[in-house]
């Protein structure tokens, strides 16, 4: 017990654990004060729990409506969680550092290159520097483009905060709306404006800060990395096939895009394809999707975005190792080789790793919650793969689940924000190098 008390000794993935757990509890403790709700009465302690782990793990799923709810302070906390949340809180720690001048030991750059998902710690601060100054940027960018939208339909003031909220929201894919009675997006449905800029928001927080650089910096090296390379094409080709997909299978749904013209349908399939990137806004009420696109929506939230970014899921690298190695085993090759490049076997042993621990993780608590919430096993699923993935999407389920429900996705909400290996370094036993190898056995496969 006397080496989990010693933070001084532990490791960085321990260390991650910790402090969004202490984030979550300050904020569980904020939003069930009377000042953070509209009417002064407090919030159950389960369901501000609940909310801030939401908030802070950038999911967007909500047990009580945001918009109505809660109080202009509540919504500043929540949508303080939502910020460190996206960035990270050592990311939030290293501006406050770097803003009073203080030295990055090397402990700290170790936790933040494990926060940030990078294989080496060199440039790490540098990075770091850069993933403050692109998200506000953007999101900057997003909140102006919002409010000038918003103010046709509302007082200025009320659209520069609701530009602000959204923008936030969208970019560290959280999900969290304002606009009351649990609409989400859906009164702009065929807004081409707010469509765009929120797609295009979701996209830039799900791609990673890693790959944002190298674009940036592409004029100037004039070519990508392996890493970006494969995040942009992965993330292309699952936008254009989702949006694909979701038009055939609701074009002729009366209650989703069967009742829209056909730049609307284009434009809603598009954005109901992007925001399984993790990001939980919606334009379509998801309660009225026909069976197969809810199931084809689950696999898009179980892929998610990309490392290093504001998005969970197994990560689009991870879902491209996996279908590579299929290919190259069909095709009898030893390697898997993506853009001229051979990737490593540790890197396929972690991308593999990853989707089992995930897929575990999705198929033990969709079976938890069948056997205690009174609701249809899809629905569940659903609800399930959202928390994991930290999208937010939903049936309509969350408020209806009952207080082991709620708990069960809160911890699938934190444990798919942090990433299921993460928290297996963090919980489980130091392990030792090992001194020797056993001899090698053959077993029949398949």
């Amino acid at each position: 017990m006397a080496k989990y008390l010693n933070i001084l000794k532990w490791s960085p993935p321990r260390i991650l654990v910790f402090g969004f757990a202490m984030i979550i509890v300050i904020g569980a403790v904020l939003l069930s004060m009377p000042f953070a709700s509209s009417d002064g009465s407090r919030l159950p302690f389960i369901d501000a729990l609940f909310t801030a782990t939401s908030a802070t793990c950038v999911t967007g799923l909500v047990v009580v409506d945001t918009g109505t709810y809660f109080s202009t302070f509540g919504k500043i906390i929540i949508l303080s969680l939502i910020q460190i949340g996206g960035l990270g809180f050592m990311t939030m720690a290293t501006l406050i550092a770097l803003v009073l001048r203080k030295r990055i030991s090397l402990k700290e750059r170790l936790i933040l290159q494990e926060a940030m998902n990078q294989t080496s710690m060199e440039g790490i601060v540098r990075l770091i520097r850069r993933v403050i100054f692109y998200s506000l940027t953007i999101e900057l960018v997003g909140a102006v483009l919002f409010a000038v939208r918003f103010a046709f339909d509302m007082p200025f003031g009320r659209a520069v905060w609701f530009g602000l909220f959204h923008s936030i929201s969208f970019f560290n894919n959280a999900g969290f709306d304002i606009f009351g009675h649990f609409r989400s997006l859906t009164m702009y449905v065929g807004d081409p404006l707010v469509n765009i800029v929120s797609m295009l928001l979701i996209i830039f927080g799900g791609l990673g800060f890693v790959v944002m650089a190298d674009l940036l910096e592409f004029r100037k090296n004039k070519r990508l990395s392996l890493h970006s390379k494969v995040v942009l094409s992965t993330t292309g080709i699952l936008i254009a096939a989702g949006a694909v997909v979701i038009f055939i299978f609701e074009f002729s749904n009366s209650n989703t895009l069967g009742s829209l013209n056909w730049g609307e349908k284009i434009l809603a399939s598009f954005f109901q394809s992007v925001t399984p990137r993790t990001a939980g806004a919606n334009t379509l009420d998801y309660t009225q999707l026909r069976q197969a696109t809810v199931f084809f929506t689950v696999i898009l939230m179980f892929i998610g975005a990309s490392p290093g970014s504001t998005g969970g899921g197994i990560k689009t690298t991870t879902f491209t190792t996996m279908v590579g190695a299929v290919i190259a085993m069909i095709r009898g090759r030893e390697d898997i080789v993506l853009f001229h490049y051979r990737l490593g076997k540790d890197r396929i042993f972690k991308a593999l790793t990853i989707t089992m621990l995930s897929l575990t993780l999705v198929l033990l608590v969709t079976m938890l919650l069948s056997t205690t919430e009174d609701q249809q096993f899809l629905k569940i699923l659903f609800e399930t793969t959202s928390a994991f993935g930290t999208v937010g999407l939903t049936t309509g389920i969350t408020p209806e689940l009952t207080f082991f429900g709620k708990i069960v996705i809160a911890v699938t909400m934190f444990a798919g924000r942090l990433g299921p290996l993460t928290l297996a370094y963090a919980l489980g036993p130091k392990t030792e190098k090992e001194l020797y190898r056993y001899p090698e056995g053959k077993i029949t496969i398949g």
